[in-house]
């Protein structure tokens, strides 16, 4: 096995520009091989953020159809969202259930956390199976109604074909879930 590398040696850093939404930020590095490099990344909050893949029975899955600026189309997926100050990852995914699809859950089970886009992006997400739901909607930050998409999970390659559902990090929430409910059947016995 291959030594792991030391870590670049940052040598400066700078905002080089910001909106409401992200801060870029400028990192001059010098690599253990005296190489020097100049990256540009984006700053997160830090704080991370959720996404939730509500059951309301040990096989239906509840997703969610919504405006995605950045591809201006609509999008099925899993409920998501950021963590907010002084909020838990757990008591924000509920919080974000209830928004979205009006369930609150009594059971959240960390599935994986994720890094998205690391090589430009300090993000993390954090995706929870949500279960034993029961009806409570909170007021969300949504510009209009999301609509709610129920799917059986026996049918997980049907939601893979579907051409509205192709967002990296709920695909791989769906393929989390799957491995999740394998390896629980393989340890309780069931398969």
């Amino acid at each position: 096995m291959k030594a792991k590398n030391s870590l670049p040696v940052i040598r400066s850093r700078k905002q080089v520009a910001k909106s409401r939404l992200f801060a870029i930020e400028q990192v001059d590095l010098t690599f253990s091989n005296g190489e020097k490099r100049e990256y540009e990344r984006m700053l997160g909050s830090g704080r991370g953020a959720v996404m939730i893949i509500p059951m309301i029975d040990a096989d239906t899955l509840l997703l969610v159809r919504e405006y995605c600026a950045g591809t201006h189309s609509y999008e099925l997926g899993f409920p998501k969202g950021l963590i907010d100050p002084n909020e838990s990852a757990e008591d924000a995914a509920n919080r974000e259930l209830k928004e979205e699809v009006g369930y609150g859950a009594k059971q959240l089970v960390l599935i994986h956390q994720l890094k998205i886009a690391p090589a430009f992006f300090n993000a993390n997400m954090s995706i929870f199976l949500a279960q034993d739901l029961y009806p409570e909607k909170l007021e969300g930050d949504e510009p209009e109604p999301l609509e709610i998409v129920t799917w059986s999970l026996k049918e997980y390659q049907k939601l893979l074909a579907q051409q509205d559902f192709n967002e990296a990090r709920s695909i791989a929430a769906l393929m989390l879930l799957r491995d999740y409910f394998h390896q629980k059947n393989l340890h309780e016995g069931n398969l």
